[in-house]
């Protein structure tokens, strides 16, 4: 089993299994996007306070539990490299980051789009609106702190902590609207009893989730490929693979 978990870190097997997996990712990502979208924009009722801009959920909601799945994922990368070394982990964190932080500014974004007509303000310094935003930082100084130190092991120690130190942002995204009054609105979905949408409405949003989530692997893929090819460039492998045409 040992042997397998290693051979599994190692960043030629991982390359090859990257490429395989590719396709597998991608394809129902589009499918699934393709009917999200449909079901959400088109099949789905309009809401009886929202009206019609209630569908920006099927973009916002997503992204927003995307945002904060990337950091954690990213911190698990992060616990397992500064513990056990294992170089392929550090790659996963470095290719997670721009994801992360491209879902945190979607969820922003897209956030302050549906807050103008229902609030009358793009932004408010609401508890979750301000946490999410500190979140992108924390994105953003893990990849500056990457970039900043010309030591490729120093950087991502430094990096590392930062990550370990900013999960303790997660608990208050998710708990911000029971915590502090907000005028985001509570949750509608994951709640004990059942949730506070419409199954009409809810299963295009949770159709979205996966799709989501697909896309995220799919990306993480084609940039760890990528991100190995860079950091291997040197070795016999790839120079292999060059040489034959096979990238």
């Amino acid at each position: 089993m040992w042997a397998w978990i290693h051979r599994f870190g190692s960043p030629r097997y991982f390359y090859a299994f990257a490429g395989k997996l590719l396709p597998w990712l991608a394809v129902p990502c589009i499918i699934l996007f393709t009917v999200g979208l449909y079901l959400g924009l088109v099949v789905a009722p309009g809401d009886y306070e929202q009206g019609e801009s209630y569908r920006i959920i099927y973009v916002h909601v997503p992204s927003a539990w995307m945002s904060m799945f990337v950091y954690v994922l990213m911190v698990v990368f992060a616990t397992i490299g500064l513990i056990w070394r294992v170089k392929l982990a550090e790659v996963m964190a470095t290719a997670s980051a721009p994801i992360g932080a491209s879902f945190t500014f979607l969820a922003l974004v897209t956030g302050s789009i549906w807050g103008k007509p229902m609030w009358g303000t793009w932004w408010v310094w609401d508890a979750r609106l301000t946490s999410e935003l500190i979140l992108l930082f924390l994105y953003f100084g893990f990849m500056a702190l990457q970039s900043a130190i010309g030591d490729r092991q120093t950087a991502w120690r430094a990096a590392s902590i930062l990550l370990l130190v900013g999960v303790v942002n997660i608990p208050i995204i998710h708990y911000s609207v029971e915590w502090w009054y907000t005028l985001h609105q509570p949750a509608t979905i994951a709640k004990f009893d059942k949730p506070s949408i419409h199954v009409s409405m809810l299963i295009p949003l949770l159709v979205m989730a996966v799709a989501f989530k697909l896309f995220y692997f799919t990306v993480l893929m084609s940039r760890v490929r990528a991100e190995i090819l860079q950091r291997e460039r040197r070795t016999n492998w790839v120079r292999e693979l060059v040489s034959g045409g096979e990238l």
